[in-house]
């Protein structure tokens, strides 16, 4: 069978059809794939099981998509392992949100199965989607089904006892669509919050939409997804390369490649992950190390690339190799600062260059100038922006981490939606200890860091940070986006509601009567002192009617009023 494909000139090619794909079809195929999940990411969106306005399940998996995209736009290759190792890559440092790092993973998995292969049959396609589910199911602690998780799992199973019967690849890819939506479409059954609500998983739908990416090109039923996309990703590059000039570039080559290992000319050099890394970070900095049995992957900014690979080839033989002069490239980022501006630190106390001698430096997320100060005057290094309407990338707490420049750096994601990036990017970074404190809001976030002590040992701050976690009573005031009745509460689209510990307990059409009622329910439970962030949307009035009603009916309480200045949310409580 033969298809019309078009390049990025926009000129046709005729290839062959469909018992293989090779890495150019993968290209298509992702494409595809990602023009889908762009197309319809505000519906995915929309199927977030809460009404606030955080649904950003589809734009993480489109922002996910895209940043592995282009890094495979950027090595295009007719052999599918290097064309998946590619976007697997981009996949992993682009990923955000839960939906994007489970994604990342899925292709991860992909990317280790068809690594040698120039093509592949139904049956290593079907096999490859199998190790990718089985990876995505390891990297979550606890694994929820109803989830993307089951989705992909019904799926790949399908596929690999179809592949036994077909060597069809548009057929096969048929079954894996069919079998998806059947999967997506019982998402409720298993995950009661999605039957109350009325709405499938929505890391799922942005599953399937993929997925219809992929079969429009093994069908040749759509081809116009071929047409260059205006992807504009958030990037955290632009706020660290505006602090810098090129003489403060001390390693000036990015230098990326992979070890086959003991495969140079029969060598059975014993390759152990942590002496190796040890050996090249005296090369350079920026020293990522991923290994697993047959494979090293190796990132570093070095001055002599040279030097590093020669080292390298002492544990087998190295392919993909990619060193890129940042130099020059810098000279172009800075000619395009104003590009990026979404995804940025809001701060930071610490040079990226600077050598490490301080014990402690600590990483945060948060959005609003006031929560970002409040924070610093606590010792943060780093706040990067982000939180409820734009979770910050795998590479953005990578490089925020560098920046902190600190032996241990404690990361604070204070939003349940990053924990797992923020983990994601502890495996990958090397150079410091990291230790992620899975804050969940932004109260949690500063009770941990109020409990930090300077003087005392890693292993003590560390239980002590994640002991405050649970003495805090975290309150946040939002609008609903929409209808819908959730735990027994029926709540109306533009309805403030009360979110106490990330549960909707109050929703009525008075942001004052909100207010109040989440704080009386915060007040009773405990504690001697309250919070107010005020955001972009409090009044200071309001705000004088909140301080009047505490000080009224809980005459012993303290009340500290700030300026929070973040956006969708007029007010946050904390009670401790």
């Amino acid at each position: 069978m033969d298809m019309l494909l078009f390049d990025m000139e926009g000129e046709i090619i005729l290839r062959k059809r469909f018992n293989s794909i090779d890495g150019f079809d993968f290209y298509q195929m992702i494409l595809a794939g990602s023009r889908q999940i762009n197309e319809n990411a505000e519906r995915v969106n929309g199927l977030n099981v809460f009404p606030v306005p955080d649904g950003d399940t589809g734009t993480n998996m489109n922002l996910t998509m895209t940043s592995g995209l282009e890094e495979l736009r950027k090595k295009q290759t007719d052999h599918i392992g290097y064309a998946a190792d590619a976007f697997s890559k981009g996949l992993l440092m682009g990923a955000r949100g839960n939906s994007g790092v489970i994604l990342s993973q899925l292709f991860s998995g992909f990317a280790k199965s068809v690594h040698e292969c120039k093509e592949i049959s139904t049956q290593q396609f079907a096999a490859a989607l199998q190790q990718g589910v089985d990876m995505a199911y390891k990297a979550v602690v606890k694994p929820v089904e109803g989830t993307i998780l089951t989705v992909s799992k019904e799926a790949a199973k399908y596929a690999v006892v179809q592949a036994r019967r077909t060597n069809d690849l548009e057929e096969l890819m048929r079954d894996v669509l069919l079998q998806s939506k059947l999967a997506l479409a019982k998402t409720p059954d298993l995950l009661p919050i999605l039957k109350q609500v009325g709405v499938v998983d929505a890391g799922g739908q942005g599953l399937v939409h993929i997925y219809e990416g992929f079969l429009n090109v093994l069908s040749d039923e759509n081809t116009d997804f071929a047409v260059p996309l205006p992807f504009h990703a958030p990037s955290y590059v632009k706020s660290v390369q505006s602090q810098l000039n090129n003489e403060s570039i001390e390693y000036g080559y990015c230098t990326e490649f992979l070890i086959k290992l003991n495969a140079a000319n029969g060598k059975e050099t014993a390759f152990k992950e942590a002496h190796f890394r040890q050996d090249l970070s005296r090369f350079g900095d920026s020293l990522l190390v991923a290994a697993d049995e047959d494979l090293v992957k190796v990132h570093i900014h070095a001055e002599y690339p040279g030097e590093v690979m020669n080292h390298a080839m002492k544990y087998g033989e190295l392919i993909n190799i990619k060193i890129e002069n940042m130099r020059e490239q810098h000279a172009h980022i800075l000619e395009n600062d104003e590009d990026s501006t979404h995804v940025k630190p809001l701060t930071s106390n610490s040079s990226s260059m600077d050598k490490i001698e301080k014990a402690y430096g600590f990483v945060v997320v948060g959005a609003g100038d006031g929560i970002a100060a409040i924070f610093r005057s606590l010792g943060v290094d780093v706040v990067l922006f982000g939180g409820q309407t734009m979770n910050p990338s795998t590479e953005d707490i990578v490089h925020a981490i560098k920046q902190a420049a600190a032996k241990t750096v404690f990361v604070f994601p204070n939003n349940s939606n990053i924990i797992l990036t923020a983990q994601q990017a502890k495996k990958l970074y090397s150079d410091q200890e990291v230790i992620v404190i899975p804050s969940k809001t932004i109260p949690q976030g500063l009770s941990a860091m109020m409990a930090f002590q300077k003087n005392t040992d890693v292993s003590t701050n560390t239980e002590t940070m994640m002991s405050a976690l649970t003495k805090v009573e975290s309150g946040q005031v939002t609008h609903a986006v929409r209808d819908s009745d959730l735990e027994g509460l029926t709540i109306k689209k533009d309805d403030f509601l009360g979110i106490h510990n990330n549960q909707i307990v109050i929703s009525n059409h008075d942001l004052i009567d909100v207010c109040k009622a989440l704080l009386a329910l915060m007040m009773d439970r405990a504690g001697d002192i309250v919070t107010i962030l005020t955001g972009k949307d409090a009044s200071a009035k309001q705000t004088d009617e909140l301080v009047s009603f505490i000080r009224s009916g809980y005459s012993q309480w303290e009340v500290e009023v700030c300026s929070g200045d973040q956006p969708l949310y007029p007010y946050i409580f904390s009670v401790v």
